[in-house]
């Protein structure tokens, strides 16, 4: 069993300039928790593969495609591939999102 803290796995340099932390990776999925302090987002980018957000903490603002939508914590949202997803902190309380994508990506992301 691989039991993994993610409070021990370090940040991970992204174009995003956020807390990123790579928690799985292998070739049938990859992992991540990303956390945004007040007023931090991501860039707007698309993946050539489906990704899913679990709502960890707090409320963030999701945007696939052009609809954004405020989430609670503990729901998922859907963002099929090739399609522009963002995720905005506007809130003042922190928010943790578990990012997975399905297969694990194999070409990079492309920013917007």
């Amino acid at each position: 069993m691989n039991i993994i803290d993610w409070r021990q796995t370090t940040i991970s340099e992204t174009p995003h300039k956020v807390d990123v932390r790579l928690l799985y990776d292998k070739d049938s999925a990859q992992a991540v928790l990303i956390t945004l302090q007040p007023g931090e987002q991501l860039k707007p980018h698309i993946t050539a593969v489906d990704v899913f957000f679990f709502i960890v903490e707090g409320t963030p603002d999701v945007q696939v495609g052009k609809e954004i939508v405020r989430v609670e914590t503990h729901m998922i949202v859907e963002s099929p591939k090739d399609i522009v997803h963002c995720l905005f902190n506007k809130s003042t309380q922190t928010a943790k999102i578990l990012v997975i994508k399905a297969p694990k990506p194999t070409t990079t992301t492309r920013l917007l």
